[in-house]
């Protein structure tokens, strides 16, 4: 648990102290603030100004980007998306927003907007979709979301407590040698802790929202009424496949049957507008290529997050046959195998997703954590240095970082890493190894 006045490295924007500061006063009634909403053009109580939405964007968006394997390396593909993104975001409430648009490498089903417009689609939700217009109506949705500031509404009400809290610790679910048992979930797959969880309320607004956009950028209502269709018929057939996702965007058939009212109503007139299929298939073509590596990934995370190994193991497998060096496969497997305690052949899958995609920071986390296991301290403190370099801010990476450097008997450089990292956490078995070997070589007393 995080116990520091602040969240992330010295110079982070938002830090804790902030944090509490809005959601704790806030929720008791002490800190008043009035601000007019964007989308409805009525005063309402909000702490948290649009600067620091921007803040808590930067900060914590790259983070859960990274939990998702990164943005894809299909440029096209992630270009394709961004303009789509882009088309919407002029039209919506705030086009003044530093919006962007990525699709990430995740195989779960999911969309999410962090609230200074940063806005990310998984490769598992883009092959459920069928047209242009329901990519438009998916991001028209999450603009909704920044647009009607769905998440600094939450904060302003003290109700956001875990969304940094729970954050941190995201990668925190390996222990060094020594530290006790390997845990189950290894760093997450796509966990989700820096997302907001919108209420039903704010989910039709946000449909309503997507909509509206997506007409005015041209397409047809029906591509709402499409990816309603989709979803609701998921979260019935196969309601373990986007539990995540219904996590943050309650689903209800109540969502269907409004945005099919709404399509034959308010907006009959564009119901005739495209829904772009032919352009979509061609932007997506590559994608689809690799759809069945991508469910059998899918596949084993499921068997993963009921701890059946071998059964994952061999779903993993399965998919880097079918799509060699995809970097999501690669990290799977090799967090499978760890999982398992085979920590040379695990480190080797990390070290092939490191060599697949060198910019992205979760390779060089799980490398480090197998070299670690394997008492290759050196090569465990480049992992983790590269690491903090590419995605600074998480507190585990800095205890790794000193237990290299214990490894190594380095012990004036273990010490500060240690120093800093109880600095930001004071509670768990690393604060307690930590805070043990301070006391034991003198430093503290």
């Amino acid at each position: 648990m995080v116990a520091s006045p602040v969240f992330a490295d010295p110079g982070d924007g938002w830090t804790r102290r902030r944090f509490l500061q809005v959601s704790g006063l806030a929720a008791a009634g002490l800190l008043a603030g009035c601000a007019t909403n964007p989308v409805t053009g009525r005063s309402q109580f909000m702490t948290v100004s649009e600067d620091e939405e921007v803040q808590i964007d930067r900060q914590y968006a790259p983070r859960q980007f990274s939990e998702d394997y990164g943005t894809t390396q299909d440029a096209g593909l992630n270009a394709y998306v961004e303009r789509v993104g882009r088309a919407l975001a002029s039209r919506s409430h705030r086009p003044q927003m530093p919006f962007s648009f990525r699709v990430v490498n995740a195989t779960y089903l999911n969309a999410y907007a962090f609230p200074g417009g940063s806005i990310a689609c998984t490769r598992g939700i883009l092959l459920k979709l069928n047209n242009e217009a329901e990519l438009a109506a998916l991001l028209g949705h999450e603009i909704g979301h920044v647009s009607a500031r769905h998440t600094a509404q939450q904060l302003s009400k003290g109700q956001l407590s875990n969304l940094v809290v729970g954050g941190l610790s995201i990668l925190a679910d390996l222990t060094a040698p020594g530290l006790g048992q390997v845990a189950s979930t290894l760093g997450g797959l796509g966990a989700g802790a820096f997302l907001a969880s919108y209420s039903r309320d704010n989910e039709r607004e946000a449909d309503a929202l997507g909509t509206a956009y997506s007409v005015r950028a041209g397409y047809s209502p029906e591509g709402m009424v499409g990816l309603m269709e989709m979803l609701n018929g998921l979260n019935k057939a196969r309601p373990n496949a986007i539990e995540l996702m219904f996590s943050t965007h309650p689903m209800s058939e109540e969502r269907y049957r409004t945005a099919v009212q709404v399509a034959r109503g308010e907006y009959t007139a564009a119901r005739p507008n495209p829904l772009h299929r032919e352009r979509f298939l061609d932007e997506t073509a590559r994608l689809r290529a690799v759809g069945p590596a991508i469910e059998e990934m899918q596949k084993g995370d499921a068997a993963l997050g009921k701890k059946n190994y071998d059964q994952a193991e061999s779903h993993f497998r399965t998919a880097l046959r079918q799509a060699p060096g995809d970097y999501a496969g690669l990290l799977s497997l090799s967090r499978c195998l760890l999982l398992q305690k085979k920590f040379a052949e695990g480190e080797r899958y990390a070290r092939d997703a490191v060599a697949a995609y060198p910019q992205e920071a979760q390779g060089h986390f799980l490398g480090g954590v197998a070299a670690l296991q394997l008492k290759r301290f050196d090569a465990a403190l480049v992992d983790f240095q590269t690491y903090r370099r590419i995605l600074p801010g998480n507190p585990t990476s800095v205890f790794f970082t000193g237990y290299a450097y214990e490894g190594l008997n380095r012990r004036n450089e273990a010490a500060q890493e240690y120093r800093r990292y109880l600095q930001q956490v004071r509670q768990g078995p690393y604060a307690q190894h930590a805070a043990q070997r301070l006391r034991e070589w003198g430093y503290l007393r």
